[in-house]
């Protein structure tokens, strides 16, 4: 029985996530969680995860919250010697480092501002724009002092799969980050190198792309859960 994974077609989370079930080559049911409807919000499937965030694993009973603890759960139980999460300990605690920066600052950052206003009441301000600013200013000293071909070394690992899809937010409302040309560079770089993997960005870039020109009428679901953290 293959496992499911609980997910919505245009969330960086669920979309960093579905990008390493298919570079490890994992077999899995995919169910949509309509976000624009509230699903995420009912009594069944916070049964699935109390914090009614997306996405959920469900391997065979075992159900996994976080899309990080996801990507390194995959990587530890299906593909233990993948590059994709490597073994070394100095090498992994740099993948490490690229998800959580990603979760606690990239993409809290780029999902307050992109996101936000367009799934909840809120502005794109210029406070927020320089969140995003700092954030990209960061990625970019990152890249520069490993002087590596991926996020994370020269090898492609789970850190940009995270990192891409939130970097593809930035391109789905249009905002120029040519100012930092290491990221433009890595972003460019892998969706030419890894075209079947940016084909999952791809299409939920596009679809935030959609959302951003007109925006979903939300007015009912009233989220009870911080709109940073629970955007997709």
């Amino acid at each position: 029985m293959p496992m499911k994974l609980y997910g919505v077609s245009d969330g960086p989370p669920t979309l960093g996530v579905r990008m390493t079930l298919k570079a490890l080559n994992i077999p899995y049911e995919y169910v949509n969680v309509n976000f624009n409807k509230g699903e995420h919000l009912t009594e069944a499937y916070a049964k699935l995860n109390p914090q009614r965030e997306i996405p959920v694993l469900d391997d065979n009973g075992f159900y996994l919250q976080e899309s990080n603890a996801i990507i390194q759960y995959l990587c530890d139980k299906y593909a233990p010697n993948s590059s994709l999460y490597p073994n070394d300990a100095t090498a992994r605690a740099i993948v490490n480092q690229r998800l959580f920066f990603n979760m606690g600052f990239y993409y809290s950052s780029i999902g307050a501002y992109a996101l936000a206003p367009i799934f909840f009441d809120y502005q794109r301000t210029p406070m927020g724009l320089k969140k995003v600013e700092n954030a990209l200013k960061v990625f970019q000293i990152y890249l520069e002092r490993l002087n590596s071909k991926y996020a994370a070394g020269d090898k492609l690992t789970v850190a940009d799969f995270v990192l891409i899809t939130s970097t593809m937010c930035l391109e789905a409302i249009g905002l120029d980050i040519s100012g930092y040309p290491l990221v433009l560079e890595w972003y460019e770089m892998f969706k030419k190198e890894q075209p079947e993997l940016w084909e999952i960005a791809k299409a939920g870039m596009i679809e935030l792309a959609e959302y951003n020109k007109n925006p979903p009428d939300l007015s009912e679901m009233n989220h009870p859960f911080h709109p940073t953290r629970s955007v997709k």
